[in-house]
This record gives structure tokens, C-alpha cells and sequence, in this order.
């Protein structure tokens, strides 16, 4: 159980709170995960937004312990990306929710999924459509995958090993495709295999600034529709080849620490997004006064009375203990050529009150996770409590050796009030 406590306080710290655990003998049931994949999707997914019943049962039948390796079994049921091996990733299950909602499946519909990865993605599918066609570019996941689909019996998802980026072109036309990985632009090949009239699920973008989009097919043309920032592991082969844009390891940064980019016109629409950060929760981007004390408070943006110094910042809103309010952000940084980095940042708190432990409160977080994206620590700035003006805070910390990328988390982490946080800043020190 010290293991267990252990985990809990370091995902509770890094912005994932955890839905009750089941402890072994504690369910007679034939399903011992019943009951927490029913609480995870009421408390991740349904309260996240998520609204389709459809895809809300899906989830709920889906065994996504029997999708992740042994060595992740104890968190099979967290709202978390998961490493499955090769250096990819299992996605979260909201995120696998989101989009298979956003795919909007119908009974009939033939649908091509680019990156099977553990076929947990394939599987949720699988009894909202008429077939799933499944492709993974890294041989032993989709063999893995494979065989994983066939003994748990899902007899309409047929999987092959080979390139996304081509496709599968005999299978085609597909009603709908869906990409659990992410391109710097569309394949042509997967544009040519749509329908007319199909939909497109695709993150799009640089290595850790992507946009999750809906494409409608129409007169032979993609029309976009952004859905949410988003991060996912990169599509390999042909499509990573040809990327032209690439992150640089050796000189790791924030985008938009200082919260002055604001949204694209065709982003305005977008809740909880803030350009440059993903998986926003309960956050909103403020360009003016940020009042939080009352018609008294003097405090402002740029110029104001407590030394923010700022025009825009990030605002996070919480009166349910426990529940999410976050925004996370992914950076490249190579642990062999940068040893050493301060990580800063600005906030300002009103009425804050810790969450269901004492690790849910405001904090600045960084985690570093090596090539096949195992964890190997957290560090932190905070926590920020009760009621304070505007104030900086730095620290220095060593950068694990084996770091190959990072993921910046700031918010309330499952605490009430309300939390300011601005120039989030990182510093290579050499």
C-alpha cells in the first residue's frame, strides 16, 4: 500500500485525480473494474463534456486493463496517457472519448484508424460502427494489438502493420477516419481514401503544438474544423520524414508562458483554450483587469498596483473539490544536453482551499519522462494557498539524464478558488 499512496501523491501533484481505487478482493463481481470504469466516466468523461450515451457506454464496456502492460495495470483506469511500449503512448481516456465523440460513429459506418497502437482506440469503436480498419507502423504493437482484439472478441476491427501515412487504399472509401497520431499536415493518401461527405479526426501540427481538427470532405477538399489543442505522439514513417518544422532538445522553452497570444479567429469558438497549452480545463485567458478581491482590489494587468507587470494572464476557476482545472504543456528536452534548468512563474490566489488531499492545491509542475515516455519524477513550484497578491517563484532543478521530453503543468489540480498564474517561464542553465 506504500506504493500505492506513493503513485497517488505523485499524480494528484502532476494534475490527475484519481478516481477511487478498487483493491483486490474488495469486488465479487465478474468484472472487478466495473465499478471504476463506471466512476471514471462519470468523473473524467461525462463531467469533462462528453455527451454522447453511445460513446459514454462504449467506454464504459471497454476493458482498458486488459490494453495496457502489465507494468501499468495499477493505473489502467486513471484519466492518463499510458506508455505501451516502442516510445508510444495509450491515450487518456477522455481523449479517447473526445474523439470518438467528435467522430460522431453510426451503425453503418466503415471507419479507418491510423495508429492501433495497444487497439484499445479500436476496440471502443468497434461496437458503434459496421467495421474498423486498423493500421500501426511498429510491428510487435500491432501483432501485440492484434492478438489482444481477437481474444477478447472484437470480430469487426481487422488490423494490419504498415505505413499510416498510406493508408489502406483496398478497404476504401471510408466513411470516416480517425488519426491517433500526429502529422505536421494531412497525408494526401488519407483525403483521397474519404468519402465524399466524410469526416477526418486528425491532430495536426509541430512536434508539441497540434491542434486536434474535424475535417469534412467536400467537392474533393478538407474544410477544417478545430476542436481542441491537443498532444500526441508523432506519426512515424513517411509522414515524420518529411516534417519540416522540429523541436530543438538542447534549448527547451514555454510558448505563450506570458499568456499575450491570444486565439486564432477560427479558435475563438474553443473552450477552455489558451494558445499554446492543451487539455485546458475551467481556465480562461484574461486581456484586462483581473479582479479578484472586489471593486477595492487595485490589482490589474499590465501597469497594475501588485507588480504583475502583464497584460493577460491564465485564470483558473474551481468550486468542486476534486474536480480538474488545469492546462498542460508538452517541451522537448534532452537530459544530455541540458542538465540543469530553473523553472519560474507568477500567481495570484483567491479563497484557495486544498482539494480531497493535501497535494491537491495550486502549483507549477514539471515531469520528465524518458524515450519510451516512462516517468522519472516530478518537481514543483508552489503550492499557492488562501488569498495573495501577485508574487514570483522560481526553483532550480537537475534534469534527469535520460530526459528525452516534459510535460509543464499548471492549474488548481482539484483545489476550489481561484488561481492567476503568469510568466511561466523555463531556463536552461549551463
Amino acid at each position: 500500500m506504500k506504493l500505492l499512496a506513493i503513485t497517488q501523491k505523485v499524480l494528484i501533484v502532476t494534475g490527475i485525480i484519481l478516481p477511487r481505487l478498487i483493491l483486490p478482493g474488495e469486488s465479487d463481481a465478474a468484472d472487478p473494474y466495473e465499478a471504476i470504469r463506471n466512476e471514471l466516466v462519470e468523473t473524467r468523461i461525462a463531467n469533462a463534456g462528453v455527451t454522447n450515451v453511445r460513446v459514454l457506454d462504449a467506454i464504459r464496456s471497454t476493458p482498458r486493463h486488459e490494453f495496457v502492460p502489465k507494468s501499468q495495470l495499477a493505473r489502467a483506469y486513471f484519466d492518463m496517457a499510458l506508455p505501451i511500449g516502442s516510445s508510444q503512448t495509450i491515450s487518456s481516456p477522455f481523449i479517447v472519448a473526445s474523439m470518438t465523440e467528435a467522430l460522431d460513429p453510426k451503425p453503418t459506418d466503415i471507419v479507418l484508424e491510423i495508429g492501433t497502437g495497444s487497439g484499445y482506440q479500436a476496440a471502443v469503436l468497434s461496437p458503434l460502427v459496421e467495421h474498423v480498419y486498423s493500421i500501426e507502423i511498429v510491428d510487435e504493437l500491432g501483432e501485440q494489438a492484434k492478438r489482444t482484439l481477437t481474444r477478447l472478441g472484437y470480430p469487426n476491427v481487422s488490423t494490419r502493420v504498415g505505413d499510416g501515412f498510406l493508408g489502406w487504399p483496398e478497404a476504401s472509401p471510408f466513411d470516416k477516419i480517425i488519426v491517433t497520431c500526429s502529422p505536421e499536415s494531412v497525408p494526401k493518401p488519407l483525403v483521397e481514401q474519404l468519402r465524399e461527405g466524410g469526416q477526418l479526426i486528425i491532430p495536426v501540427g509541430e512536434r508539441y503544438q497540434q491542434t486536434l481538427y474535424r475535417m469534412t470532405k467536400t467537392n474533393g477538399e478538407l474544410v477544417r474544423q478545430p476542436l481542441r489543442p491537443t498532444l500526441f505522439v508523432p506519426m512515424t514513417g513517411e509522414a515524420e520524414d518529411t516534417r519540416q518544422q522540429k523541436p530543438d532538445p538542447a534549448n527547451p522553452h514555454v510558448v505563450n508562458g506570458d499568456f499575450e497570444l491570444a486565439a486564432e479567429a477560427d479558435q475563438s469558438e474553443l473552450t477552455d483554450y489558451v494558445p499554446g497549452w492543451y487539455y485546458g480545463r475551467q481556465v480562461v485567458r484574461i486581456e484586462r483587469a483581473g479582479i479578484i478581491g472586489g471593486a477595492n482590489d487595485n490589482t490589474t494587468g499590465r501597469g497594475g498596483g501588485d507588480g504583475a507587470g502583464v497584460s493577460a494572464f491564465a485564470r483558473f476557476t474551481n468550486d468542486t473539490p476534486g474536480l480538474s482545472s488545469h492546462l498542460l504543456q508538452g517541451i522537448a528536452i534532452d537530459g544530455k544536453q541540458v542538465t540543469m534548468i530553473r523553472l519560474s512563474g507568477k500567481c495570484r490566489t483567491k479563497n484557495v482551499q486544498k482539494g480531497p488531499t493535501s497535494e491537491a492545491m495550486p502549483v507549477v509542475a514539471i515531469s520528465f519522462y524518458d524515450s519510451l515516455r516512462q516517468d522519472l519524477g516530478t518537481f514543483s513550484i508552489g503550492p499557492f494557498r488562501g488569498t495573495r497578491s501577485w508574487s514570483a517563484s522560481s526553483r532550480l532543478m537537475r534534469v534527469p539524464p535520460q530526459t528525452k521530453e516534459a510535460i509543464l503543468r499548471i492549474g488548481l489540480f482539484g483545489a476550489t478558488g481561484t488561481a492567476d498564474f503568469d510568466d511561466i517561464s523555463i531556463e536552461k542553465i549551463d
